[in-house]
């Protein structure tokens, strides 16, 4: 569910139920089935159905089917499919506008007789230059005086099908010289021989968007119709219909901005070109942002209501950057995948001195301490592994701090090996290391007096799965492809990579998945199309860290101005924050050994190559294990929490200790948001966090003896609601949750609440 932040539209929502203008909350989300959805259109789901959930309202899922030519059944079941899937509740069927269109006709006759509708014979070219312009007032149809009667008869015939399309068109009759245009004598219907996907061919005139749209609305008792800002200028049309439908519900346009997002296009008729030109698989590709394309990839909707959340709604449009996202479904998937080993450019490691046929079982986790999951596999080790071909150089770059001839590498939860010797093939590439491991190194030992450089995963050849990996990038290389040209031109031709990988078993076992953690790699899922438990094909859902902050990309050309003092300027090419801090480890041994040893006692190698890039950040992790805190918590908090642009050391080491103990120990006794508060807090003055939580009132109340008398109290003051929840209407556990936590200030548990809320209103 969408939080309850306030916005504009709520502070609207708000006035209107507070001034009695309003008793309820209606709102609707009224797709054209004309095309598959986008993360935009999920922007809309989470807004219109997020305010019924959190006013008690209700929501339709409304298909707006007013033009025959472009629309197919096949676009309403995915529309369906993908509103279901964010988890939202339409009720048992969807409605649709043509479900009204005998009502609509009904309406148009009452205009005309009214003397506000008539029938217009311009052709499309004469209406447009009739209609005139923004410094030009517009023309009056030669047909505008056309009588009521005159106008009935040709109405009539236009629905018996007698004209041809484009002969006739119905238009209001309003203002020719409005300064809105919308306003100068719109259509309202238009002749078009077309089958419908539900009325075949009943009808051969269709209602125009701007004069179906309202009235749905008014029909359906909507109170607050949420539209985005292009539809501003369509207000006073829509007013104007409303008000002369004769319709008693009067509706509330309420504008909004809608989602910009970079490295992507929006336009249905855009992504359409992509799926009908070959350039994607179909509406489903995994590199789409449709919900169905993100759906396969491996998103969850509970990351897009986030993103969606995150966001929020304004007045202003704007560009959204595409690492927002990222972050939403990073930030999801990271605590409820299990992690597992998955070689995805494998090369051979064959340790000489291990005994032949020899196995060994070990027990190692689903989930890294600061998860703190339970779940366990077992992994069998051997003589004979797989490893990733780039983990290993025969000729070590400048901060390489993996594998190498000579050098000792700790294989990811069994031993540490040493390479010999590389193999290569006739071509010159490296197909086998052969190593020596050391049999005391089991368990986190080091080689007696040796360095240990890095930490790689790696399975086991003999019980390793082959699989097919999917490697999907950003679909454009531009972050406006629409800047100008054809946006074509900014297709990413390495937005997709097909590897041939060798995946752990543990990916097949009884409980887990279907989203994993493959270690190092990212996030990854079974493709739900083609992937079978005999011939495994898995997605990247998402990197782990964003790859696209240090890329060179394509932006649209701009023009160069040229001057008689330009001169050629060479800059030096700036370097990335991760070579800056390799070069600050190739300087500073103390660097270097942090870096390994972090590695070595659990971390990424990426949290462990920021920790060690800097002394200051260095020195913060060792006071924080110096205190007693674990090394995966402590790595955590000051990369997530701690202010990057802090340099001084952590003063508050011991209080910082007491603190992330309170959080091992129990996640639910404060909010994450009063953790979050409480450890800025502590970076700025020290103190005790036990007497910081208990003077500040930050504990969540869970016990069922202090949230009972709120939860009885919640539903005693709303019988209406109660007997509508009741009654099927099972959105409404949003709001009473919502009201139990304001209730008790957001201090109760929102699962307790939700536990017992369950039991009283069943």
């Amino acid at each position: 569910m969408t939080s309850k932040a306030s916005d504009f539209i709520r502070d609207i929502i708000d006035a209107d139920l507070e001034s009695g203008k309003r008793t309820e909350v209606r709102t609707r989300f009224p797709p054209e089935p004309n095309g598959y959805l986008h993360i935009g259109h999920a922007k809309s789901i989470c807004l219109n159905f997020g305010l019924a959930q959190q006013y008690g309202g209700t929501c339709n899922l409304r298909f707006d089917d007013t033009n025959p030519a472009k629309e197919d059944q096949e676009y309403v079941d995915s529309i369906c499919a993908d509103v279901r899937w964010l988890g939202f509740d339409f009720g048992s069927e969807a409605l649709f506008a043509s479900d009204y269109f005998e009502k609509f006709y009904e309406i148009a006759v009452s205009l005309i007789k009214r003397g506000k509708a008539y029938v217009c014979s311009l052709n499309e070219e004469e209406i447009r230059a009739y209609r005139g312009s923004l410094k030009d007032a517009g023309k009056d149809s030669p047909h505008r005086t056309r009588t009521v009667d005159e106008n009935l008869d040709l109405f009539g015939r236009m629905r018996a099908g007698e004209f041809e399309d484009g002969a006739h068109v119905l238009r209001a009759k309003i203002d020719m010289r409005a300064s809105n245009m919308k306003m100068r004598d719109p259509l309202l219907y238009r002749i078009r021989h077309q089958p419908h996907h539900r009325t075949g061919d009943t009808w051969c005139i269709y209602p125009m968007y701007d004069f179906a749209h309202p009235l749905e609305d008014a029909i359906e008792g909507i109170t607050h119709s949420i539209c985005t800002l292009e539809f501003e200028n369509n207000r006073p049309l829509y007013d104007w219909v409303v008000a002369n439908s004769g319709l008693s519900n009067v509706p509330e346009q309420i504008e909004f901005a809608r989602l910009g997002l970079d490295y992507t296009v929006m336009s249905k008729r855009k992504l359409l070109q992509l799926v009908e030109q070959g350039h994607v698989s179909g509406w489903d590709d995994p590199r789409m942002l449709t919900i169905s394309g993100m759906r396969r990839r491996g998103y969850r909707p509970e990351a897009i209501v986030r993103f969606c959340d995150l966001i929020g709604v304004s007045k202003n449009n704007s560009t959204v950057d595409m690492g927002k996202l990222e972050y939403a479904v990073r930030d999801d998937l990271n605590p409820i995948a299990p992690r597992v080993m998955a070689v995805l450019r494998p090369i051979r490691l064959t340790i000489t001195n291990y005994e032949e046929g020899k196995s060994e079982s070990l027990t190692v986790p689903f989930f890294p301490p600061d998860i703190g999951k339970p779940g366990e596999r077992e992994v069998l080790f051997g003589k004979n592994l797989y490893i990733e071909a780039t983990d290993f150089e025969e000729e070590p770059s400048k901060g390489f701090r993996r594998m190498a001839p000579g050098r000792w590498i700790r294989l990811r939860y069994g031993y540490c090996v040493r390479c010999d010797e590389a193999v290569k093939d006739e071509a010159g590439n490296v197909t086998e290391v052969r190593c020596t491991f050391d049999d005391s190194t089991l368990g986190g030992s080091a080689p007696e007096g040796e360095k240990v450089w890095g930490i790689i995963h790696w399975v086991n050849a003999a019980d390793a799965r082959s699989a097919e990996v999917r490697i999907y990038d950003r679909l454009f290389k531009s972050a406006n492809p629409d800047a100008g040209g054809n946006f074509l031109d900014y297709l990413n031709v390495d937005s997709l990579e097909t590897l041939k990988a060798f995946v752990e078993p543990g990916v097949l076992g009884e409980g887990v998945g279907p989203r994993f953690q493959f270690e190092r790699q990212g996030y990854f899922i079974p493709d739900s199309v083609d992937s079978r438990p005999d011939a495994l094909i898995f997605n990247r859902v998402i990197g782990l860290k964003d790859s696209w902050a240090k890329r060179d990309v394509e932006e649209p050309a701009k023009p160069i101005e040229h001057t008689k003092s330009a001169r050629s300027v060479t800059r030096p090419k700036s370097r990335s924050k991760a070579e800056i801090r390799a070069a600050a480890r190739e300087r500073n041994r103390k660097l270097a050994e942090r870096f390994a040893r972090y590695q070595d006692v659990g971390l990424s190698e990426g949290d462990a190559d920021v920790l060690s890039g800097s002394i200051a950040w260095g020195d913060r992790l060792e006071a924080l294990a110096t205190a007693g805190v674990s090394w995966e918590l402590g790595a955590k908090w000051l990369l997530n929490e701690h202010p990057r642009d802090d340099d001084e050391p952590i003063p508050f080491a011991s209080e910082a200790s007491e603190f992330l103990a309170v959080i091992e120990a129990s996640e639910s006794r404060i909010s994450t948001a009063a953790a979050r508060a409480l450890w800025t807090e502590l970076a700025k003055e020290r103190g005790s966090a036990e007497e910081r939580i208990r003077s500040q009132g930050l504990e969540q109340v869970s016990d069922d003896a202090s949230i009972q008398p709120i939860v009885d109290k919640v539903v005693a003051d709303n019988p209406g609601k109660v007997e509508a929840y009741k009654g099927g209407k099972h959105a409404l556990m949003g709001f009473f949750v919502g009201q139990v936590m304001r209730a008790s200030q957001g201090k109760a548990n929102a699962e307790k609440v939700k536990e017992l809320l369950a039991t009283a209103l069943n």
